[in-house]
C-alpha cells in the first residue's frame, strides 16, 4: 500500500470514528441513504454500523438454518418404499451440501466482522482502494474491489490456480 493510500485509509478511519450524522444517532441508515452519501464519508460510523448489522443478521440466519437442519436430520422417517427412501436421502444430501456452503459463508461473515472491528472493512486487500458501497451491499463479505476480483478470476482461469 502506498503512503497516499495509507493516509487516505487512516483519515477515513478517523472520520468514521468522529462521524455522528443524524442517521448514526437515530434509526439505522437505509441502502438508499448509504448510496447517497459522498465519497468522503466512505466507511464512516453509520456505514460501518449498516454493514455490521447486515453481517450479524446474515450470521444469525446461517446459524438458525444449521440448527433447523440438525433437527430435520434427526427425524427418523421409516418409509418402506425404496424410491421414497431414496428421495428422502437425496433431499438430506442436498440440505447438507447447502449447509456446507453456508458454513463456508459463515467463516467469511466472521472475517468481515473482524475487518469492521479492525478498521479494514471496505478496503481492497490487494490494492488498498475502496471496494465500493454498491459491491458491499450486494456482497457484504467482499474483500477485493471489483477490478481486483476480476484480475484474480482471470488468473485462475488462465493458470488454473
Amino acid at each position: 500500500m502506498t503512503t497516499k493510500e495509507a493516509s487516505t485509509k487512516a483519515k477515513s478511519a478517523e472520520s468514521s470514528k468522529k462521524a455522528s450524522g443524524s442517521s448514526a444517532k437515530g434509526a439505522p441508515v437505509t441502502e438508499a441513504e448509504l448510496l447517497k452519501m459522498s465519497e468522503k464519508d466512505y466507511m464512516n460510523a453509520a456505514q460501518l454500523e449498516f454493514f455490521r448489522t447486515k453481517l450479524q443478521t446474515l450470521k444469525e440466519d446461517i446459524l438458525k438454518h444449521a440448527s433447523e437442519t440438525t433437527e430435520h436430520l434427526r427425524e427418523n422417517i421409516l418409509v418402506p418404499d425404496p424410491a421414497d427412501r431414496a428421495t428422502i436421502e437425496e433431499e438430506h444430501a442436498l440440505e447438507l451440501r447447502t449447509r456446507d456452503r453456508e458454513r463456508k459463508l459463515l467463516k467469511k461473515v466472521e472475517q468481515a466482522l473482524a475487518r469492521i472491528e479492525s478498521g479494514d472493512y471496505g478496503w481492497c486487500e490487494e490494492t488498498g482502494e475502496p471496494i465500493g458501497l454498491s459491491r458491499l451491499i450486494a456482497r457484504p463479505t467482499a474483500n477485493l474491489s471489483l477490478e481486483a476480483q476480476e484480475r484474480r478470476e482471470l488468473r485462475q482461469k488462465l493458470f488454473g490456480e
